[in-house]
């Protein structure tokens, strides 16, 4: 009984932190735009206290295995927010220039307060992955020990410090007011931040996976297992998922910056040498693994 209190008591007081974050969020930028319709993006916010319904009454432990639908809602809410937000700022920036006549109520608002609006938005942006952090943590662990939830807290902390690069780059001096530049990074950004949804560390032990491997490998023959094998860990898709949800886009959009648009700062060769390690270390994993599954057949199937 006491744990069923403790985790509805968890999935209310998270999804009531993500709940206030994206109502802040979505508010400023009904301020910024002067426009009462961008109200309709808290409608991911909305539907959280039905997705807490339906998963503390399908769920044992109160949290989706692989998919967290919470987070998902709140990135409804948050990511279209951010990126009319980025897309404002940058109608700013280029309209700087141009005499109020021109303009529009909301502009002529921005482009008199575009430091101010400069820093709401990078506020947000950093209060968001903080938000999926601090939410990831007091959301009901399902089957994850506390020390896959330390992992992949850990996790989020990296995913968190090079998604927000990716933003700052959007704003260098040189590209500030490139719009190709910006909605490819804004896209990068979106792509990337839906990382958080999925929670690959809930995974059974090694042992159990072993034990399965080398049951399978009496019963299969030695390719077909190793395929199989590699599709059913999780291992190979956190790999996967790793590279091709952030670190190749970012390595990709750091490496056209720099070569084809002259952007160099100072984190630059930190994220683009961070990326292409991390890739290297990726596909060694892929590759450890399929010679450990190769060797267990070759043990199995002398």
């Amino acid at each position: 009984m006491l744990c069923n209190y403790r985790k509805i008591l968890s999935a209310t007081f998270s999804r009531l932190f993500f709940a206030i974050h994206g109502s802040i969020t979505v508010g400023t930028l009904v301020i910024l735009k002067h426009d009462f319709t961008y109200v309709c993006f808290l409608i991911g916010i909305c539907l959280l206290s039905v997705e807490m319904f339906v998963t503390l009454r399908k769920t044992e432990n109160g949290e989706w295995t692989w998919f967290s639908p919470m987070v998902f809602l709140y990135l409804c809410t948050i990511i279209p927010t951010i990126f009319v937000m980025e897309l404002e700022y940058l109608n700013c920036r280029m309209n700087k220039t141009e005499t109020n006549v021109s303009l529009t109520d909301a502009q002529r608002f921005c482009k008199q307060n575009t430091d101010t609006m400069s820093r709401y938005i990078q506020i947000e942006e950093e209060l968001t992955i903080l938000v999926l952090i601090i939410g990831r943590w007091l959301m009901p662990r399902g089957k994850m020990s506390r020390d896959q939830l330390a992992q992949l807290l850990l996790m989020y902390l990296a995913l968190g410090a090079d998604i927000l690069d990716i933003l700052g780059l959007m704003k260098e001096q040189s590209e500030k007011n490139n719009e190709t530049v910006t909605v490819v990074g804004l896209c990068l950004f979106s792509w990337a931040i839906m990382q958080f949804t999925l929670v690959l560390t809930q995974t059974v032990s090694s042992a159990s996976l072993e034990t399965d491997g080398g049951e399978q490998s009496h019963s299969l023959s030695g390719v077909k297992n190793c395929i199989l094998s590699l599709c059913s860990t999780t291992e190979v898709w956190d790999v996967l998922i790793a590279v091709g949800m952030q670190d190749l886009p970012f390595l990709i959009y750091r490496l056209y910056l720099v070569t084809r648009k002259g952007v160099f700062n100072e984190s630059m060769i930190f994220f683009i040498s961070k990326n292409i390690l991390s890739v290297i270390i990726q596909v060694y994993r892929i590759v450890v693994f399929v010679c450990n599954e190769n060797t267990k057949i070759k043990t199995f199937h002398p």
